[in-house]
């Protein structure tokens, strides 16, 4: 096994995501897998997504897993650091493939929808306690992590605890469920998952997943099953997303405020990657200390860039550098901080979130919206 990168004193960043990306092939035409006579080719992780999203958006970020000693590694590592995610702490493994995967053009939801993973004995599920960079894992103001990793493997799920254990200095942990039935080897996937969301601070999960997992109903009865997280994401697909924040100041019952933000109406292209969107854009307004009401209309908006685009990953709104300091590239400058100090420009996002409840409510978001002055489809409040 080589290492790329040295594991001594790590820089700190926003966010670092550690989990398997794998090379996804796209359907060229709709159809069965049987009958697609063409892919193309793309990569797919959900917290490689998300840390490609965030630093799309101008958070420093890493990206900690393990790829095989192929192609399909070393275009992985590439695209990622593309993005401007920090590849340093990504191990190749001489002795293990990396993971890919097929899928159809149908919407996940369907029966006609296929996906073909060619990922049992991946690099990625090697994953363990004594081969990963630790250091380099807990550097960052924010760990993101989902229940996909404790699936791949024993020594993942090991991985797994020794990351979410509650200890001083452990960065605040964002866990997404992801309940993915077909990858846990028994029945004891939901107990685990259960049992890690316990474990971190901020939590995504969707109803369906609640209700199918632990057979819970209503974001009540999962903000019930989960006592110690600080914030709860309940994730209600098109209708919209409820968080549960224990920590706000306010007006709050004894679990804490509850914000409720319907999402907006989107011309969907896939399905495929829109919650790993959402999860980055709600991760990217905490980070910048904005309301909860904002930080689920960044994650709609997000998740919707997500849906309006064919691949696994979103392309997040452009910015508009007008305004912008002289010689500053978007997404150049910290969005933290207090108002004086964030860019002085305005991003495509940034503007929708602010708008009031009665054009939220009208806004209809098309293919191509995210990029200003390129879009096929501008978003439509009408």
């Amino acid at each position: 096994m080589t290492v790329t990168g040295a594991r001594n004193a790590p820089d700190i960043v926003d966010v670092v995501a550690l989990g398997e990306s794998m090379v996804t092939f796209l359907p060229t035409r709709p159809g069965r897998l049987a009958d697609v006579p063409a892919f193309e080719r793309a990569i797919g992780g959900a917290e490689s997504n998300v840390a490609c999203v965030l630093a799309a958006c101008g958070h420093s970020t890493r990206w900690v897993s393990r790829v095989g000693a192929d192609g399909f590694g070393q275009h992985l590592v590439e695209r990622i650091a593309g993005y401007g995610v920090d590849t340093s702490a990504v191990s190749v493994d001489a002795g293990r493939p990396t993971g890919i995967y097929f899928r159809t053009a149908a919407d996940r939801a369907t029966d006609a929808h296929e996906v073909a993973y060619y990922r049992t004995g991946s690099a990625a599920s090697a994953m363990a306690v004594d081969n990963v960079d630790l250091a380099a894992v807990r550097a960052g103001r924010l760990l993101h992590l989902s229940g996909i990793t404790a699936a791949l493997s024993g020594d993942c799920l090991a991985l797994m605890r020794e990351l979410t254990a509650p200890r001083p200095g452990r960065p605040r942990v964002s866990f997404d469920v992801n309940h993915r039935p077909a990858l846990w080897p028994d029945a004891d996937g939901p107990r685990v998952l259960l049992e890690l969301a316990r474990c971190a601070d901020i939590v995504f999960v969707g109803d369906d997943e609640a209700r199918q997992a632990w057979g819970l109903h209503g974001g009540r009865a999962i903000l019930e099953a989960l006592p110690e997280p600080e914030i709860v994401v309940v994730k209600q697909g098109s209708g919209g997303a409820t968080v549960f924040d224990r920590n706000t100041e306010g007006l709050q019952d004894a679990d804490g405020t509850a914000t409720f933000v319907r999402a907006p109406r989107v011309d969907v292209v896939a399905h495929v990657g829109a919650g790993d969107a959402f999860a980055a854009g709600f991760l990217s307004a905490t980070l910048r200390g904005l309301p909860p009401r904002e930080r689920i209309r960044h994650g709609h908006l997000m998740a919707a860039a997500a849906l309006t685009t064919p691949g696994d990953l979103a392309v997040p709104p452009t910015r508009h550098p007008a305004t912008a300091p002289q010689g500053a590239r978007p997404g150049a400058e910290r969005p933290g901080g207090p108002p004086s100090q964030r860019p002085s420009w305005m991003s495509r996002a940034d503007r929708l979130a602010a708008l009031d409840d009665e054009a939220w409510g009208r806004l209809r978001l098309g293919p191509g919206w995210t990029q200003a002055g390129e879009a096929t489809e501008e978003a439509n409040t009408a």
